[in-house]
């Protein structure tokens, strides 16, 4: 029998299901009838990370079941399993399952970056391209990842809340490995899963190396953590972390010569969005505000990083200079509008950049080595669980200080606004409770 959408949301909303990666959008908020497709994104296609291979391939009937679940509750037509065509093991076992499903089929995409960006993605599926500043229903997709499709069947089907989280731990460290931390626990425990960091001074990467952040030792696990990257902390993809964006613009304005190649990398440019990253630097460096469009077009870039990670032959960084004018368009409260995008460039598959060349150029080809997927999980004493881990309202704690609480028990409720409840991780006692934080000690 299939569920109903409203009973599949509600599911959702109390369970915490958010998006294991990326900004964390809140799952049940995509739930419609509008969609005919349902991807399941399993491209991971930043450098090093390997955790949605590994679920899929450990958990094949499980996510598959539920994708297609999820397909029928929406009425969708078909569902689709993007991958990368290299991941030859994971494809095997799909292949199997879903002999079962016929109207789940695999995208085998090849593995370029940023192939994981939705909107690529989507166009690699189905051939249909996202508006500019347009969400995937616009055209009547819905795109999960595979571990916030595992998620949603643990909520589903064995009435368990989201209270860990797979991270990938790769890098300076002695045994690289993925594991299933408690969520609100530090880096420091979760590595030791890894043993020994190999280097004196680490620094850590939380997520890809393209789009993640630096974290330190106190950083805790989130719903979106999806890796820890230790690196030296004098690694290139570490200093560019860590540069001086005052000091970008003035090198923007010194030594940006105009020779497109950061635009005509551009993944979203070659779908025929209005992004033209060239034209920001010559803007910035002329202090030109003749043409407001230059800056107002910043808001549709996904800030892959390609054009200053790879493109650029001066080592300037466009994503930088772009993200300060998103930043500044979204505090103003001012939104694009969706304009129908250019034709897709003919030559755009000649544009796509091998997964292998990028890791090279970034100087991680070493680290590119298997991390296995183990059922290890930290001796962790002591939990800060956020409750806000998710685009839209934070969760309103619900328990004192003092109290004891068990695992998977409800701490925070959903807020009104694309709110989802927040769970406790451990068995223990709350030692500390905020609107930001709750802090739990174990029992």
């Amino acid at each position: 029998m299939t569920m109903l959408i409203d009973e599949l949301k509600k599911i959702a909303k109390e369970s915490g299901v958010v998006g294991a990666g990326g900004a964390g959008f809140p799952s049940y908020a995509k739930m419609t009838e509008q969609a005919d497709t349902v991807i399941l994104n399993c491209v991971e296609c930043e450098p090093l990370l390997k955790l949605h291979k590994q679920l899929l391939a450990s958990h094949a009937e499980e996510i598959v079941g539920m994708l297609n679940e999820v397909r029928e509750t929406f009425g969708a037509k078909e569902a689709v399993i993007g991958i990368k065509s290299e991941h030859r093991n994971t494809i095997r076992i799909l292949e199997e399952v879903l002999n079962d499903y016929p109207k789940v089929r695999i995208c085998a995409v090849r593995p370029t970056y940023p192939m994981g960006d939705e909107v690529i993605l989507i166009y690699e599926a189905t051939g249909r391209v996202i508006k500019p500043g347009g969400l995937p229903i616009d055209e009547h997709v819905v795109v999960y990842n595979t571990e916030t499709m595992y998620n949603l069947y643990r909520a589903v089907h064995l009435g368990e809340p989201v209270t860990d989280k797979l991270v990938t731990i790769v890098g300076e460290i002695e045994h690289p490995v993925t594991v299933s931390v408690p969520l609100g626990t530090t880096v420091k425990e979760a590595v030791l899963l890894a043993g020994k960091i190999t280097v004196k001074n680490p620094a850590f990467v939380m997520g890809g190396p393209m789009m993640g952040k630096l974290g330190t030792e106190n950083t805790v696990i989130t719903k979106t953590t999806n890796a820890i990257i230790i690196l030296p902390e004098d690694h290139k993809v570490v200093m560019r972390m860590n540069k001086n964006l005052e000091l970008e613009r003035r090198k923007a304005a010194s030594s940006c010569c105009q020779c497109r190649t950061c635009t005509e990398m551009c993944p979203r440019h070659a779908l025929g969005h209005p992004i033209e990253p060239h034209r920001i630097m010559r803007a910035v460096a002329n202090h030109d505000t003749s043409d407001l469009s230059v800056y107002t077009n910043t808001a549709y870039c996904s800030s892959c990083g390609l054009c200053e990670n790879y493109a650029c032959p001066q080592g300037l960084s466009p994503r930088s200079v772009i993200a300060e004018f998103k930043n500044g368009l979204r505090a103003a409260g001012i939104r694009g509008e969706k304009p129908e995008p250019e034709e897709v460039v003919s030559d755009r598959e000649l544009k796509k950049v091998p997964v292998a060349r990028l890791k090279a150029r970034l100087g991680l080809s070493d680290y590119d080595v298997p991390a296995p997927l183990t059922d290890k999980i930290p001796a962790v004493g002591r939990v800060k669980i956020l409750m806000s881990q998710h685009i839209g309202a934070p969760a309103k704690p619900i328990v004192t200080e003092g109290s004891p609480v068990k695992k998977g028990q409800t701490i925070g409720e959903a807020a009104e606004g694309l709110g989802v409840a927040v769970h406790s991780s451990i068995d223990g006692i709350v030692e500390k409770v905020n609107e930001k934080e709750i802090v739990i000690r174990k029992a």
